[in-house]
């Protein structure tokens, strides 16, 4: 079976920077065709294809996470800050047009704990480099939700 709209497919990638820094690696599944699940022009690149093929893509900062918004990172008082949260953790919250966001913790200095909202790779061009893995068929059930379920996918 080949890649196409509604299928199932498994991935191994790579991500790197511009500069050919390892910038994670990891098995996925993404439903194909439009649903978000996977950079556009990735999904571009796999369609038509099967099993065992093998692309690199070079995604440019628009085409990966998109580039940093500065309105994203944030200050908080310490005295403000949720205990138990570490650097590397992540908050809740709401950016500056009221929709709810995820503040990575990314510093914490003296009185004041330092947020950033943006994706960790926001800014950077990517190269992307995937092998994949299997293709099937989506379920009803998978094209109603918008990704897949089970193995590397969406678990409920």
């Amino acid at each position: 079976m080949n890649i196409a709209k509604d299928t199932a497919v498994t991935l191994r990638y790579t991500l790197t920077d511009a500069k050919g820094k390892p910038r994670g690696s990891d098995t996925t599944a993404y439903l194909h065709g439009g649903y978000q699940n996977l950079f556009p022009k990735v999904e571009a690149a796999l369609e038509g294809r099967g099993v065992g093929y093998a692309v690199t893509v070079d995604l440019g900062v628009e085409d990966a996470f998109g580039p940093r918004d500065e309105s994203l990172v944030r200050t908080i008082p310490k005295a403000e800050f949720p205990p138990g949260v570490k650097v590397g953790g992540t908050l809740e919250g709401v950016n500056d047009r009221g929709e709810p966001t995820l503040f990575n913790v990314v510093k914490i200095k003296g009185p004041v704990v330092h947020l950033d909202g943006n994706h960790p790779l926001a800014g950077e061009a990517l190269r992307f480099t995937c092998k994949v893995m299997s293709v099937r068929q989506a379920t009803g059930e998978e094209i109603t939700h918008g990704h897949v379920h089970g193995d590397h996918g969406h678990h409920h």
